[in-house]
C-alpha cells in the first residue's frame, strides 16, 4: 500500500494533542486546590474523572472503530473533547471541572484506539516500529511543553497587562478568562485545538484500514472468558500499577514540592512536571536500545528498582534533591508500560486483540491511585500519601521475577556481532 506522509504527519500531531490535553493535570492540581478550596481527596477526583473515562472507554472504543471506522470515531472524539473543554471555559467550577475532564478523557480514549492501526497503514507496516517511536517522541514533546505553557499563561495573565508581557494571544484570553482564575485560559486553548481538529478531520481523507487480528477488540464473550484468566488479571494489575505510579508522581509532585519545600507551583513545580515527562521520553529511547541487548525482564527490574530509589530521594531528600528526584522517576518509569504490555501479550497463545483491550483498561490505575494518595494525604500528610506509590512500583518490580512469556524479546549478541 502506498504510504501517505500527510496522514502520518496528522497522526503525529494527534499524538501531540492527546498528550497536551492528558498530561496537564499535574501543574493544575495545586492551583485548583487553592482557587476552589478543595481537600487533597477532592483534588484526587480530577485525575479520577479523567482516567476512569480513559480506562472504561478502551474496549467500547475498539468496538466502535470496527463498526464505524477510524474517521468517524476520531471526529466524535475531538467533538466530545471540545464540548468538555468549552463547558469548563464558560462555567469554571469544581463540579464542572470533573465533568469536563471525564468528557476529555472519553475523547482521548477513543483517539488512542483509532490512531495506532491507522499509523500502521498510512506509514507502511515495515515502518510501523519507527513511526511508533516518533509518535512517542511527539507525545513526550507535548508533555514537556504543556506545563511550560501553563506557567507562561498564568504568570502573564495574573496581573495583565502590568505583568510586563503583552501580545494578541494574552489580550484575547484576558477578555474571556476570569481575572482570579488565569489558568482557565488553558481550557480555552484546549477548546480551540479540539474544534480545529474536528474541522481538519472532516476534510482530510484517511486510508482504509483492515484491522489485524491483534488489533481487534474481540467479542464480549471472549473478553468475559479472558477476565477469568489469572495471567491476564496479573498483567492488567501490572499496567494498573504502572499508570497509577506515573500519574501519582506526575499529579502530586508539584503540590509536594510546594508543601514540603516551598517551591512555587507556577515555576519550579511546573518545571518539575515538564522535566518528568521530558525525561520519560528520553528514557523510552534508551529503553529501546537496551532491549536489543538485554532481556526485557532484567531491564524492567533494573529500571523499576532505580525508580524506587529515586522516589525515596524525592520523598525524603532535601529540597534540591527532591526537585530533581521526582523527574528522574519519570526517566526510570519510561520502559515500564511497553515491557509489561509486551510481556502480557507474549504470555498468551491467542486472542491478542482482546487481551490488548483488557490490558489497556489498566489505564484506570491513573484514576484510582492519585485519588488514594489524596485520601491518605488528607489523613496523614501528602508524604505519607505518596508513599503508597511504593506498593504500585513494587508490583511492577515483581513482574520481572514471575513473568513467564512464551516468547522472549530478541536480543543482539555482542560476541556474534563482532
Amino acid at each position: 500500500m502506498k504510504k501517505n506522509y500527510l496522514v502520518v504527519a496528522l497522526i503525529m500531531f494527534v499524538f501531540f494533542v492527546i498528550s497536551f490535553l492528558t498530561n496537564i493535570l499535574g501543574p493544575l492540581i495545586p492551583v485548583i486546590i487553592t482557587d476552589f478550596k478543595v481537600s487533597l481527596t477532592m483534588a484526587g477526583l480530577l485525575p479520577f474523572a479523567f482516567f476512569i473515562a480513559y480506562g472504561v472507554f478502551s474496549i467500547p472504543s475498539g468496538l466502535a472503530v470496527e463498526k464505524y471506522k477510524e474517521k468517524k470515531v476520531m471526529i466524535a472524539a475531538f467533538g466530545i473533547a471540545f464540548l468538555g473543554a468549552a463547558i469548563f471555559s464558560l462555567i469554571p467550577s469544581f463540579p464542572i471541572a470533573l465533568l469536563s475532564l471525564f468528557m476529555i478523557g472519553s475523547g482521548m480514549a477513543m483517539l488512542q484506539v483509532a490512531i495506532n492501526p491507522l499509523l500502521r497503514v498510512a506509514g507502511g507496516e515495515e515502518h510501523f516500529a519507527f513511526n511508533s517511536v516518533m509518535a512517542q517522541l511527539a507525545f513526550g514533546l507535548a508533555s514537556f511543553i504543556s506545563p511550560q505553557l501553563f506557567s507562561y499563561l498564568v504568570i502573564n495573565l495574573k496581573d495583565y497587562p502590568s505583568a510586563g508581557v503583552t501580545n494578541s494571544l494574552l489580550s484575547i484570553l484576558h477578555q474571556v478568562v476570569p481575572a482570579d482564575l488565569p489558568w482557565v485560559s488553558l481550557y480555552w486553548i484546549f477548546s480551540v485545538i479540539a474544534v480545529a481538529m474536528v474541522a481538519l478531520m472532516i476534510v482530510v481523507k484517511l486510508p482504509g484500514v483492515e484491522l489485524k487480528d491483534d488489533e481487534k477488540a474481540g467479542a464480549l464473550s471472549t473478553n468475559a472468558e479472558l477476565l477469568k484468566d489469572k495471567t491476564v488479571i496479573l498483567f492488567f494489575i501490572g499496567l494498573f500499577c504502572y499508570v497509577g505510579t506515573e500519574q501519582g508522581v506526575a499529579n502530586w509532585t508539584s503540590k509536594f514540592l510546594s508543601v514540603y519545600h516551598g517551591f512555587d507551583p507556577l515555576k519550579e513545580g511546573a518545571d518539575a512536571i515538564s522535566y518528568f515527562w521530558g525525561l520519560l521520553t528520553i528514557g523510552c529511547i534508551l529503553g529501546l536500545v537496551l532491549l536489543k541487548f538485554m532481556d526485557s525482564k532484567l531491564v524492567l527490574k533494573l529500571f523499576s528498582g532505580a525508580a524506587i530509589i529515586s522516589l525515596t530521594a524525592g520523598l525524603f531528600g532535601p529540597a534540591q534533591v527532591s526537585l530533581w528526584a521526582f523527574p528522574i522517576v519519570g526517566f526510570f518509569a519510561s520502559v515500564m508500560w511497553s515491557i509489561v504490555f509486551s510481556l502480557g501479550l507474549n504470555s498468551m497463545k491467542s486472542h491478542h486483540g482482546a487481551v490488548s483491550g483488557i490490558l489497556c483498561s489498566g489505564i484506570i490505575g491513573g484514576a484510582v491511585v492519585p485519588l488514594i494518595i489524596g485520601a491518605i494525604g488528607d489523613a496523614i500528610g501528602l508524604r505519607g500519601g505518596m508513599m503508597f506509590i511504593y506498593i504500585t512500583l513494587g508490583f511492577v518490580f515483581s513482574i520481572g521475577f514471575w513473568a513467564k512469556p512464551l516468547i522472549n524479546n530478541k536480543t543482539v549478541s555482542l560476541t556474534k556481532t563482532a
